[in-house]
């Protein structure tokens, strides 16, 4: 990624939407080069673990857009080596809201190049990385996480 910040894109403004209204987001299950483990994110919203993903902007391709995520919530940089496709929102209507609304993400699976000392969001999140089952269990709560993570290579 040519042009790294410590600073987090904030706001909507130049979020993408599908046509049928959806929020656009792009995301990535980060391997160790053994593919034994995956790195995982403290969430910000609610208590648990996270794969890093955010909204992708109207001035970027859906993958600069998730590596720029991974880079500023993980603190990593990586190198995509698999389009792990769209995973449609499975939340109920009760859980969205104006501020989250249905979303569709796009993942790929990265594997981690650099994990740096400093990076964006390092004073909101911590990083652990964690076998496919722990993975699973820590995103229990999160059918699109689950999915992504069922469609990478990760070691079972």
């Amino acid at each position: 990624m040519a042009n790294r910040t410590m600073e987090s894109r904030v706001g909507r403004a130049k979020q993408r939407y599908s046509d049928g209204g959806e929020r656009l987001v792009a995301g990535v299950v980060p391997l160790n080069s053994a593919k034994s483990h995956v790195l995982l994110i403290q969430s910000t919203r609610r208590s648990g673990w996270v794969l890093p993903k955010g909204g992708w902007e109207t001035d970027e391709t859906c993958m600069d857009a998730a590596q720029r995520e991974a880079w500023e919530e993980a603190g990593i940089s990586c190198k995509i080596d698999y389009d792990l496709g769209v995973i449609k929102e499975t939340r109920a209507p009760k859980q969205l809201s104006k501020d989250a609304p249905k979303a569709l993400y796009q993942f790929f699976e990265v594997t981690v190049t650099t994990e740096h000392a400093d990076w964006p969001e390092k004073h909101k999140r911590d990083r652990q990385w964690a076998t496919f089952a722990e993975a699973e269990k820590a995103m229990i709560g999160r059918p699109e996480l689950l999915e992504a993570l069922k469609r990478s290579t990760l070691s079972r």
